[in-house]
């Protein structure tokens, strides 16, 4: 039986250069980065290094770059940080209501604590409208989190274009952009972009799990959620994970390199995929912004598709049989049989939202996957749709 690994989405293969750079840093470096003696000065050598090649990926200095455990923290710590610095300007914050768990649960429990939080909602299609952001803008507002690339459906938010607009409101509001699943795909410059603050994780770009990194723009107030030692120069405390640190650092280099490449693989394989998918199943269709038709841009690695009639969890357990990994909804969320919270804000019709599952193509996939895919899928659907 053939295995096909479509869930890129979730997380990637950890690319070779990157393995064996890791390998190196756990067998060769033994030193803890903050000692003083010649095994500290190596290990920090190699962070700083690493420091240095994430900040190139983004545009940004090495000095805004903060490494975290993942995604998760520093998402974490972008709203608490923000909003605990300035809790004298107001306790009011944006997010849209298609963000990644990470930012949502941060913002439901902050409301919990006192803090008052306002859900954009967003078009068919996954975008955030300019109205609604403008609306939801109060004197007490103090930070706007916005993803820039939707992990469920691929939606590509015009983030320059609505940081502008809440900066011309309010240059003091703090804007936080979630890139996690646009880094290493999709170009990113955080001056072009900017935001305040931006988070991208390393598990993504085909590096290690478990380590990711926090852009704090320099000049705006921003406190540490964590306590215990200097580390992160004294805003992210605890001995630096070393290997996962300098195995990022390897990943975004090797991504920074290859960017336009890989982007253009995936975009390549996803089209022929979708066009089949739709020429091969009667009652498909394309959750999120489509993008054949390209009218709005997404994500070149991921196909969300709605099929009628059918449940996802049957549909993944059937083609799991079938050696092929794919999702429903965000990997975070795995286990819900509801449909996620991107797919519920997309509007679409329940018998279609039930079937929502998405397929995410990257660097381990090939043309002979894309026709397993097409062989094995129809099959799958007809059975679940029998049953």
């Amino acid at each position: 039986m053939r295995r096909v690994y479509a869930d890129h989405a979730a997380t990637t293969p950890v690319h070779p250069r990157v393995v064996e750079a890791m390998v190196a840093a756990m067998q060769a470096e033994i030193g803890n980065p903050s000692s003083v003696h010649g095994f500290g000065r190596t290990a920090r050598r190699l962070v700083e290094e690493a420091r240095a090649r994430v900040a190139a990926l983004i545009g940004a200095s090495p000095q805004e770059i903060f490494f975290t455990s993942g995604g998760t923290e520093a998402d974490n710590w972008a709203l608490r940080g923000t909003l605990m610095a300035n809790r004298a300007r107001g306790k009011h914050l944006v997010v849209s209501a298609i963000e990644h768990h990470a930012v949502l649960d941060c913002a439901a429990a902050l409301e919990r604590e006192g803090w008052e939080v306002t859900y954009l909602p967003v078009d068919s299609v996954g975008r955030v409208r300019e109205e609604d952001l403008l609306a939801a803008l109060r004197p007490d507002t103090v930070l706007v989190s916005i993803m820039h690339t939707n992990n469920e459906v691929g939606t590509v938010q015009d983030i320059p274009r609505l940081c502008a607009l809440v900066k011309e409101r309010d240059p003091n509001i703090v804007f936080h952009t979630d890139a996690v699943q646009a880094a290493g795909i999709l170009p990113l410059d955080v001056k072009a972009l900017g935001v305040d603050l931006l988070t991208i994780s390393a598990h993504k770009i085909y590096g290690p799990k478990g380590v990711g990194a926090l852009y704090v723009r320099h000049g705006f107030r921003f406190a540490p959620v964590l306590f215990g030692g200097g580390q992160e120069r004294k805003m992210r405390p605890g001995t630096e994970n070393l290997p996962g640190i300098v195995g990022f650092g390897v990943a975004a280099e090797i991504a920074r390199e290859e960017l336009p490449r890989r982007a253009e693989h995936a975009r390549r394989l996803r089209d022929r995929f979708l066009r089949g998918v739709l020429e091969r199943i009667p009652g498909v269709r394309v959750s999120g912004p489509n993008p054949l038709e390209g009218t709005v841009p997404c994500h070149p690695g991921i196909a969300n598709i709605a099929v009628q009639g059918v449940e996802s969890e049957a549909l993944l357990l059937a083609l799991d049989l079938q050696g092929v990994a794919a999702s429903a909804g965000s990997a975070c969320t795995a286990g819900s049989l509801e449909p996620s919270h991107v797919i519920r804000a997309l509007g679409l019709p329940p018998d279609y939202a039930a079937g929502a599952m998405r397929f995410s193509f990257g660097e381990a996939n090939t043309d002979e996957d894309i026709d397993y895919l097409l062989e094995v899928l129809p099959q799958a659907v007809a059975q679940v749709r029998g049953v």
